[in-house]
Parts: structure tokens; sequence; C-alpha cells
């Protein structure tokens, strides 16, 4: 296999700029709206904010890569570049493979529909066809132990019980590559040891895995090299337990 074939994911020389509108007075809220209605008040363009600031390292197949950084370091706007959702205001990031991102809580889930119409629609979404995902759903139950509830709405469901479905939907629709954003930071302590197992056995399919994390033992656990984000730069880049060394050393 040629080097560039065994690489994954390649995030070269990424930056990612956000404008914030702010409004000029400092006046309430309410005052401001009915300001700006009138004609009265313009809303004004702020400076550029940079969030990720020259990004660049590589994935190979096969190999679970932890993501740590404080608050608003810039990690979540990483996950969201890799998956596609948006896109880089200067870099390039190429991505080899299916891939599967768990992202935010319940993102893709509607309230409204229980919870095997939600394995259906998230199914479809990720590409599988409706006979692949019924035969899937057995599989996806189980792993969720979400069995008693899983033809009630999903919005009745707790914030685990929203975790533990969407998790289950991404480990089971067999994609090359999975990004998992503090995933096993919700649910009991039960179903983050299974989780964590799925994981492992995910890697051994030789399969590539993404986890964004505030948790240095997971990282470790579960993890081969990672990146440490401060301030929207690569303030470190290596091996999980130095990763994990470097985040534990500023918190």
């Amino acid at each position: 296999m040629s080097e560039e074939n065994s690489i994954a994911i390649e995030v070269i020389n990424v930056f990612k700029e956000f404008r914030r509108l702010n409004i000029k007075s400092p006046t309430s809220l309410k005052s401001r709206i009915i300001n700006i209605l009138k004609g009265k008040e313009k809303l004004k363009k702020k400076d550029k904010f940079l969030v990720l600031d020259d990004i660049s390292f590589n994935i190979n197949k096969g190999e679970a890569f932890g993501i740590m950084g404080r608050n608003g370091a810039g990690k979540s706007t990483l996950l969201k570049l890799i998956a596609g959702i948006i896109v880089p205001t200067r870099g390039t990031i190429k991505v080899r493979g299916k891939l599967t991102p768990l992202l935010e809580l319940g993102s893709g889930f509607h309230p409204e529909l229980t919870g095997r119409e939600n394995i259906l629609i998230n199914g479809l979404i990720l590409g599988l066809s409706k006979k692949e995902i019924t035969s899937l759903y057995d599989q996806i139950i189980d792993f969720s132990e979400l069995r008693d509830v899983i033809d009630q709405p999903i919005r009745t469901y707790s914030s685990g019980m929203y975790v533990r479905l969407a998790f289950s939907i991404a480990m089971n629709v067999n994609p090359d590559i999975i990004l998992l954003d503090e995933v096993l930071a919700v649910g009991d302590a039960e179903f983050s040891k299974k989780s964590k197992a799925k994981i492992v056995e995910f890697k051994k399919k030789g399969k590539t895995m993404i986890l964004v994390s505030h948790d240095p033992n997971s990282i470790v656990e579960v993890c081969d090299n990672g990146l440490f984000l401060e301030h929207g730069r690569v303030a470190f880049l290596g091996n999980s337990a130095d990763v994990a060394s470097k985040y534990k050393a500023i918190v």
C-alpha cells in the first residue's frame, strides 16, 4: 500500500474564520431590536474571528485519533470541517472512505418520530437501503439497550438514551471512518465501558476513528495518537499518552 493510500484523513494548512455581527449601542436587547426595525440603528460587521489557525495533520487508516483542548479551542469546528458540514476558509481536507459523524446530541433525529423510525431515517441519510437498515434493526436496538422504548417518540428520551441510540446506529452501519464528539461523556458508566469495547472492536476491523474528549483516560485507553488544540492552533501532536499529559497540565 502506498503512503497516500494508507492515509484516511489529511488536514493540510487549514484555517477557519467566522464573522460576528454586533449591534452598536449598549442599550437593552429589546431597545436594540426596536431601533433596528425603525431604521434608527444598524448592524455593524466586526472583524473576522479566527477559530482554526493553520492546522495540519494526517490520520492513517485503522488509527484511533484523539483531539483534546479547552472549551473554545476549535475541536468541534475541526470535526465539522472533516465531516464536510462546513468548509475551510483556506486549506485542504482530504477524506478517503465512507464517513459517519456523531457530532451533536440527537443530530438528525426527529423528536416526534419513534426510535425505530429514526433508525430508518438515519440509515437512509447515511446511504443504506431500507432492506439493509431493516436487517440491522435488532443489532442496533440490542446494543442501545432501548428495546422497551424503541417505539416511543424520541422526544421522550433522556440525553443518555439519545446518545445510546445515535452511537449504536453510527457503529453498526459499517462506516470506514467515524467521528465522535464527547460521546463517551454522556450516559452511565456501564454503557461507556460497552462503547469503548465497541470502539476497540471497530479498530480491530481496520476502521478509522476520531474521538473528541475532555477525559484524558478515554483518550489514552482508546486512541493511538492525537492532537492538543490551544486557541485554535496545534499545541502538540503525538501519541495519545503525551497528548493527555499536555492537556492535564493546563486544566
